[in-house]
């Protein structure tokens, strides 16, 4: 999961972004360029002749236009806020790999744990139908024919079991090989490159640890106040990446008004004339002016402009509170599941494989003493295996529930923390 994080492609992205958007703030708050021009002016055309005529010159000008209002340095604050933002989506990236990963991870590990698990009951089945088939050869106690036959059918089903669970598990394990073995650049170390290759083949027999993020007293609760949620929800990466957004959007009307300013501009010209065709000296030319632009018909245009920043601050502060609610009633739901699951783990745990245990046990004994019949051993082995993967399975949805637990609760702060003890 490290790994996946790590050599995440978009985090690099995200960081070469935020750097540009930082060196497009500080050329946002510069001026323009200044322009020069030279142009020789009034050439006769007759001889071209540079001193024939009193108006003929040569130019050199220079001019500056400034930015409307607080143009630049709203800019400047604009593209400084859009900078600010890529932290937050970096830390709702982070939390985003660390659920998928982690859900892709135990699907993986379940897989594998319920290939184990099929392959420790098998002989067990292997067992019954050779006791069967060596009971009805002696023709001794009351084995029947098809008591045999159905030793081999439930046989060949566990097979047939067994090969879609190995499916599974390499489907689980490929799936899992695209976050953290192909990345481009791949593992810097020895030891990733290790830790890469034991992830994409096998995995931990042991349960997977997975520390709860959530206050345990949230947890407990059957009904949540979501006005106290959702500040806690407030600092989660997502929310904080629309409020940043909420921001930019404000800035971005404060521009809008910056066009009911005028554009102005100076400019400054110096003009060179040669002496006449008799030796007298002309003067030479110096002028100097400004240029501005007056937003007379504003109607159609700034007020437009205005109406529309600000509809959009709105759109997103509605995009922010639809997040927080979405969050809220997406904690709600996982909350219920992760009560009930720990319930039913406790119930698996403590009384139901046990007597799913007890009770293939019992159906052995008694067929075992001519008082039981083939069937009913069979059915209560096929009980206590399916009791186990489902046990299983609960203990494996207990471990995805808290990852979505966990996701909720991520912040920019401790994007990063929590986690499995297995990379």
């Amino acid at each position: 999961m490290n790994l996946a994080q790590r050599y995440d492609p978009w985090l690099q992205g995200s960081l070469h972004d935020q750097r540009s958007m930082e060196d497009m703030s500080v050329a946002s708050g510069a001026l323009p360029d200044p322009k020069v021009s030279l142009a020789f002016a009034n050439l006769p055309t007759n001889t071209w002749d540079f001193d024939q005529e009193p108006m003929t010159q040569f130019k050199v000008g220079v001019s500056q236009m400034f930015p409307r209002g607080d143009q630049r340095g709203l800019q400047q604050k604009k593209m400084q806020l859009m900078s600010q933002r890529m932290p937050f989506e970096r830390a709702e990236r982070l939390a985003q790999i660390r659920l998928q990963v982690s859900t892709m991870w135990l699907d993986a590990w379940q897989a594998q744990q319920s290939v184990e698990l099929i392959k420790r009951n098998y002989y067990l089945f292997e067992q019954m139908s050779e006791i069967t088939q060596s009971s009805y050869a002696s023709a001794m106690g009351h084995t029947r024919q098809q008591d045999v036959i159905r030793a081999q059918l439930e046989l060949t089903r566990l097979e047939d079991r067994l090969v879609s669970l190995e499916q599974q598990r390499d489907s689980n394990f490929a799936a899992l090989g695209q976050w953290i073995a192909q990345f481009e650049g791949g593992p810097t170390s020895e030891e990733d490159a290790l830790i890469v290759q034991r992830s994409v083949t096998s995995l931990p027999t042991e349960d997977p640890e997975l520390a709860v993020i959530a206050p345990a007293w949230l947890l407990q609760e059957q009904k949540s106040d979501w006005q106290q949620l959702s500040q806690i929800f407030m600092a989660h990466p997502s929310v904080r990446m629309l409020e940043q957004k909420i921001y930019v959007s404000r800035t971005e009307v404060d521009l809008a008004q910056q066009k009911y300013s005028p554009e102005w501009g100076v400019n400054a010209s110096y003009g060179y004339r040669d002496d006449d065709p008799v030796g007298s000296e002309r003067a030479d030319f110096f002028s100097v002016g400004v240029t501005l632009d007056v937003p007379l018909f504003t109607a159609n245009r700034q007020d437009r402009e205005v109406s529309a920043a600000v509809s959009k601050v709105e759109s997103v502060k509605t995009e922010k509170w639809l997040r927080l609610k979405s969050m809220l009633s997406g904690f709600e739901s996982m909350r219920a599941q992760w009560q009930r699951l720990n319930q039913r783990h406790e119930l698996y745990r403590t009384t139901l494989l046990p007597q799913a245990h007890e009770q293939a046990e019992a159906s052995l004994t008694a067929y075992t003493n001519e008082s039981g019949e083939f069937s009913e051993v069979m059915r209560a082995r096929i009980a206590e295996l399916n009791a186990q993967i489902d046990a299983l399975n609960i203990f494996v949805q207990q471990k995805k529930v808290t990852a979505h637990l966990n996701y909720y609760f991520a912040s920019a702060d401790h994007a990063q923390q929590g986690g499995y003890h297995h990379e």
